[in-house]
């Protein structure tokens, strides 16, 4: 099985590449949009601005392959700014996303009394079983940096939350879609048996 690594000029690829590779996963790392429009399992990683990163989906010409491998159900993972890219909008630079699921982008308020970006481990609130977390205790730590988070309007989408002032959205199925505001690349053991649940999941699992 390839994993397909979604390259867009953007995000922390090598470290999402390097984890895959780890757990013994044949890696692609391109921006073909005929290679992202086809492939088996599909990753977006993601830091930085959600603005720029947007501006640069669509500079490589990608936004309508990502659109087309979702819909063809093809298994997808989002990566912290590549979760937020699939919504609507973000407060970041007031910039539209894909909007392959309903919701929005919001910046933590500064009355939540805690440092912004959000900066360390924190554990998940999980709200439903998921593939994801398949083989997972009940409050698993996950590595965060963020200072953005999704308001989802889908709740039934909602997998998990975490606690930080507030209680935002971090992580999302949906389908085909897998959604972690997290880095499950820097998440350690539990970030890897997550990564590893995404390779070996099927899509005969959606019948």
């Amino acid at each position: 099985m390839t994993i397909t690594i979604i390259d867009y000029g953007a995000g922390n690829l090598r470290s999402v590449e390097k984890a895959f590779l780890y757990l013994g996963y044949d890696v692609d790392v391109t921006s073909d949009p005929e290679k992202i429009a086809s492939a088996k399992k599909l990753v977006l990683p993601g830091v930085g601005s959600f603005r720029d990163a947007m501006d640069s989906l669509k500079a490589h010409s990608l936004v309508e392959p990502i659109k087309a491998a979702i819909k063809a159900k093809t298994p997808f993972l989002g990566i912290c700014l590549g979760m937020q890219m699939m919504y609507d909008f973000s407060e970041e630079g007031d910039a539209e996303g894909l909007g392959i699921l309903k919701g929005t982008i919001r910046r933590f308020s500064d009355d939540i009394g805690l440092k912004i970006p959000q900066i360390g481990w924190n554990s998940l609130e999980i709200k439903r079983p998921s593939v994801l977390l398949n083989s997972l205790g009940e409050q698993p730590f996950v590595y965060f940096v963020h200072s953005y988070y999704l308001e989802a309007e889908e709740p039934e989408t909602v997998v998990a939350t975490t606690h930080y002032g507030i209680h935002p959205h971090v992580l999302i199925e949906k389908d085909n879609i897998f959604l972690c505001q997290f880095h499950p690349e820097k998440s350690g053991e539990t970030g890897l048996k997550m990564l590893k649940n995404f390779a070996e999941y099927s899509p005969e699992d959606l019948k």
